[in-house]
């Protein structure tokens, strides 16, 4: 009998571990940094497919969105149903607001899926785009040419997603070209951006960002589903002040193929790189 209860006991004591161990997790994800892992080639060359980074939370405050998402197997747990005691009126707790040119991972409007961007919008202003070339509240934003991005066409990722390329069909293991050019938004600060060819998103209407809203754009400009595609159709559109989750600052890991595990495929170079 004593041999039980003291199997019991230690049992007993390692589920506590476990829980408390979960809590503490939980509760440094909500309030502190969440690991964010890049599955598209959207924000390249800034961010490329394979990157491991942790976003800071409490760059701008919290909302519901701080709260994680819960879904394993069967379970399906919204972060708006978790926090829902936070979520209304467009608000955060200790909220703070970006700045242009930050890179925030928010969540997407409509259904909640976690999306990665460079905010170029902020309230009240007038997006366009002319030929390609980003306009704000009338001005075009500085451009300077920088080379050409060059990458090898191949499955990237675990998803296994092949890169678009400027310079046309490519064979496997070619070279695939972008086009990159350094922009500069009028609060100065710069970064790159890549082009792929001449579409529909290179030219639109006028975008006037309403109140308590941001417009994100990806830095890979003709590869990127972002505030230029309404919610309708799968875009972001205009995104809510309490839908942003943090501030990307810098990435922690990269590994260019299909699992972390491939040592030989890491990407030593972009350990610890700081964001622009």
């Amino acid at each position: 009998m004593a041999a039980t209860g003291k199997t019991s006991s230690s049992i007993w004591e390692t589920v506590k571990t476990v829980f408390w161990a979960l809590v503490i997790a939980g509760l440094f994800r909500t309030l502190f940094f969440q690991p964010f892992w890049i599955p598209s080639g959207s924000m390249k060359d800034t961010l490329l497919i394979g990157d491991f980074l942790f976003v800071n939370k409490m760059a701008y405050g919290y909302s519901y969105a701080s709260c994680p998402s819960i879904r394993v197997g069967g379970l399906n747990i919204d972060a708006q149903k978790i926090c829902a005691f936070i979520d209304g009126d467009n608000t955060r707790i200790f909220g703070s607001e970006p700045e242009r040119g930050d890179i925030i991972v928010f969540r997407q409007p409509t259904d909640g899926t976690d999306f990665i961007k460079r905010v170029v919008g902020l309230p009240g202003d007038r997006i366009q785009m002319k030929e390609g070339v980003l306009h704000i509240n009338e001005a075009a934003v500085g451009l300077e040419p920088a080379g050409d991005f060059v990458e090898e066409f191949t499955r990237q990722g675990p998803l296994g997603i092949r890169p678009r390329c400027e310079n046309g069909v490519v064979g496997e293991g070619a070279d695939c070209l972008k086009s990159r050019q350094i922009e500069t938004l009028p609060n100065g600060r710069s970064h790159s951006i890549l082009n792929i060819g001449d579409q529909r998103s290179d030219n639109t209407g006028v975008f006037t960002v309403p109140a308590g809203h941001y417009f994100f754009m990806g830095d890979n400009r003709d590869n990127s589903t972002d505030s230029r595609f309404p919610q309708a159709v799968g875009g972001v559109g205009f995104v809510p002040f309490e839908n942003l989750i943090g501030r990307a600052n810098r990435v922690v890991f990269s590994s260019a193929g299909r699992s972390m595990l491939a040592f030989w495929t890491w990407r030593s170079d972009r350990f610890f790189k700081r964001l622009e």
